[in-house]
This record gives C-alpha cells, structure tokens and sequence, in this order.
C-alpha cells in the first residue's frame, strides 16, 4: 500500500462513522465519506474543511441498490479503480422484545446491518481485485459475541456479520484482498442514545412495559462503561497497516480480555446477569397486546446515516 489511501467509509455521517473517516482524513488519507443525507455529508465536508483536511462526500444508502451503483461509478473514476480501503459501518441497533417484534422490522435491521454490507462489497470489490491488493473492514460489535435481552435483532444481524466475514476472509484472501471485523464495545456515541430514546414510549400495553420503563437506567450505567472512539479508530489503523491483521479487533483492546474467559463462565450465569439487570429475573404479567399482534416498530431505532 502507498503511503496515502484511498478509503470509503459507509455511515460516515455521525458517530464513529464520522470519526473515522476525519481520523484518516487527518492522516494524509483520502476519505471517500458516505451516507443517505446529503446535508448532513455536506456538513461533514465543511467541518474537514475547517480543519484543513479533504472529504469527498458521496450519497450513498446501504438499503438503495441505485445509490449504491451510482457511489461505485463515482468513486471508480474519482480514484481511477485503485480503492485500497472499504469500511463497512453503517448499521443501526433495533431494540425491543423478539416476541413482540414484526417480521418487517426484523427484516429492517437485517437490510441494512446484513444485505446492506454484501451490496455495498459487491459494488466495491472489482476496484480491488482488478489491483489484486486491498482490506474490507466491517465494523461488527461485541453484541457479536454476547447477546443480551431486548436486542435480539441487533445481535443477531452482528452475529450474521460475523459469518459472513469470516467466510470473506477466506474467499477473497486468493485475490489479495484482506477482511477484518472490528468489534467495538459501548462506545460513546449517538448510537446507544438512538437505541434507547423513546423505547419506553408507545408500549404501555406490553407485556415487558416494566422493562421498557427501566431504559433510561439502562442507558446511564451503558453511558459510564463507554470509552471514546479513538479506540475504534485505532482498531481500524490497526486493521489496515498491520503486515499480517488479526481476524478481529475488539475495541478498546482492553474489553478483549472477559470476551476470552467467557468460554468459561457457565451460560446460565450469564443469563441469570443480563436477567438482574432487565428485570426478566421474575414473572412478568401476561397482557392482551402480547398474545394479539407484533408491533410494527414503533421502538426508536439508532441508524448511520
């Protein structure tokens, strides 16, 4: 790889998403920034700008097969087919029961977190194996590791993610091509107060409304344990410079440690934890909404745009 990149980071709008692509950015990289929202590339742009630094902004939306046709074009020519780095991140958490959950909303979050990603590597993967060298980087999350109550769906498009690039990693390693997952812990970002805002709103019927009503707690103590994203950002530097990359980055590196011993802590305490914490550790009331219908995603959802 040359000393300056090119790179294209998806969900590149807010979060760690935006923080990446101006940590590259500030590095002497070019940084190709995506997202759905053009006002919000547009202020990405200017915020680089004042900083001395170049973003291309470029729309793009992972769930929008012409979006993302039209990106690729874009950027094939802006870079003449030489994209050394994609960063798949865009990706929201869907909270909420799984018994309560509609098919469509549970198809949402795997549009995005999950046949979002292939659209977008697909688009993306000839300017790499024409080249014969590059790195995808796909930004997963410790919740592929460990699954909690109420993000039943989120867990499980991670913990698809996860599969997937594995089997990338293989695939394309004959073309030259590296993939490597990076899974950050509760990170402080918009994500979790999207995740959580309003989740005990619209549920009064439910039959975990006592749960839904213990979010503003949850969402405090997930607040405390989280750590910056310049430990994401360090994942990815990692992810893309190392001569010979790990499969998988937690980020920060510290939070890798339980994630080794959990082999060995028997799954009922486990449970018996996340239960404590969510109230699920006692029987709960059956309610009329519960045994009628799914809701339909009325949970407030955290999403890169």
């Amino acid at each position: 790889m040359s000393n300056s990149l090119n790179v294209l980071v998806t969900g590149a709008t807010a979060g760690i998403g935006r923080f990446i692509s101006l940590d590259l950015a500030k590095r002497g990289h070019r940084v190709f920034a995506t997202g759905r929202r053009a006002d919000a590339l547009e202020s990405l742009r200017e915020e680089a700008e004042k900083l001395g630094l170049s973003i291309v902004p470029v729309v793009l939306d992972v769930t929008n097969e012409a979006t993302i046709e039209t990106a690729a074009k874009s950027v094939h020519e802006a870079c003449g087919g030489a994209l050394d780095v994609l960063i798949n991140n865009a990706g929201y958490g869907q909270a909420g029961p799984l018994a309560e959950m509609s098919d469509e909303t549970l198809r949402k979050q795997f549009d995005t977190n999950v046949f979002g990603v292939m659209s977008v590597t697909r688009a993306f993967l000839p300017l790499m194996m024409a080249k014969g060298a590059g790195t995808v980087i796909n930004v997963s999350s410790t919740g592929g590791l460990l699954t909690a109550p109420m993000m039943g769906a989120y867990h499980a498009s991670k913990y698809a993610l996860e599969a997937m690039s594995d089997a990338l990693r293989m695939e394309l390693a004959p073309f030259g091509i590296r993939v490597v997952v990076v899974e950050p812990g509760p990170i402080k970002s918009e994500f979790t107060g999207r995740t959580l805002a309003g989740i005990d709103s619209g549920h009064e019927g439910s039959a975990y409304a006592a749960v839904y009503a213990k979010s503003d707690e949850l969402g405090a103590r997930m607040m405390k344990m989280s750590a910056g994203p310049e430990h994401v950002a360090k994942a990815v530097r990692k992810a893309i410079f190392s001569r010979w990359p790990r499969a998988r980055y937690i980020a920060p590196s510290w939070h890798a440690l339980p994630f080794m011993l959990l082999p060995f802590v028997p799954q009922r305490l486990i449970d018996f934890v996340f239960k404590s914490l969510l109230g699920l550790n006692k029987r709960l009331p059956a309610s009329k909404k519960a045994a009628s219908a799914p809701v339909s995603g009325k949970v407030q959802v955290a999403r890169a745009a």
